[in-house]
């Protein structure tokens, strides 16, 4: 083979290493930015609530208006709305803090499609990365409450669920709201996880299912203003 195309070929191939290797050091930076950024601006806040759920349901959908209710009854005991600050769940949970004069946050991440900031919101952040977002709503909001969604969602669910089975944060209610939606994944669990052994009958509990908005207030209640609860969550920071 033509030792000069050997060459080029090493000469090219290490320039594109260096190359990654700038980029990289760059996106550090960036990360670090939206950690600060992140960091300073939710560590004002007060005890926070984090709705997560589908951005693709409307108005006039079930789930939305029972979101937009539990944010009202949240803003009505002082107790703040965090969400991913997008449309659909999100937008009814802080629409019902917004406009019952409570404090709602979203934590919008940037997307070529779909996701676009809500207009019921007291503070936003953007974020580009998807892990920083994350560790910011699960930092900052001392209850779950879960509606129905899609793959955005059952990330949320289930790395909750994982980082407190594996005890690399402290027990937190954690909310499922629609227990028609919820079934078929709570019977999959049962009959074929826990069946097979992959997981303890006790981990089904790290999770309720709950209906009724005001028994989910109850729960966030028993948390936010609940001093050994809220002793375990600081010790997650």
């Amino acid at each position: 083979m033509d030792n000069n195309f050997n060459s080029e070929f090493i000469q090219n191939e290490q320039y594109l290493i260096d190359n990654f290797k700038v980029q990289d050091t760059w996106r550090i930076f960036r990360i670090m930015a939206e950690l600060v950024e992140g960091f300073d601006a939710l560590s004002k806040i007060p005890k926070a609530v984090t709705v997560f759920g589908s951005a693709r349901v409307n108005e006039d959908d079930v789930y939305y208006q029972k979101a937009r209710f539990i944010g009202k009854l949240l803003a009505e005991n002082n107790i703040p709305v965090l969400t991913g600050g997008g449309p659909g769940i999100m937008e009814a949970a802080n629409r019902g803090a917004y406009e019952n004069n409570g404090l709602s946050v979203g934590l919008n991440i940037e997307l070529p499609m779909e996701q676009k900031p809500n207009p019921y919101l007291n503070l936003l952040i953007s974020f580009k990365y998807f892990f920083v977002r994350k560790l910011m709503l699960i930092k900052y909001g001392w209850t779950y409450v879960i509606f129905p969604g899609g793959f955005g969602t059952l990330d949320e669910f289930f790395e909750a669920v994982t980082l407190i089975q594996t005890n690399k944060i402290k027990p937190f209610p954690i909310i499922l709201v629609g227990s028609e939606y919820w079934e078929g994944l709570i019977n999959w669990l049962n009959d074929t996880i826990l069946f097979n052994e992959f997981i303890k009958k006790e981990d089904l509990e790290i999770f309720k299912i709950i209906d009724d908005p005001y028994e989910i207030l109850n729960e966030i209640i028993r948390c936010v203003k609940d001093e050994e609860c809220l002793k375990k969550r600081r010790e997650n920071e």
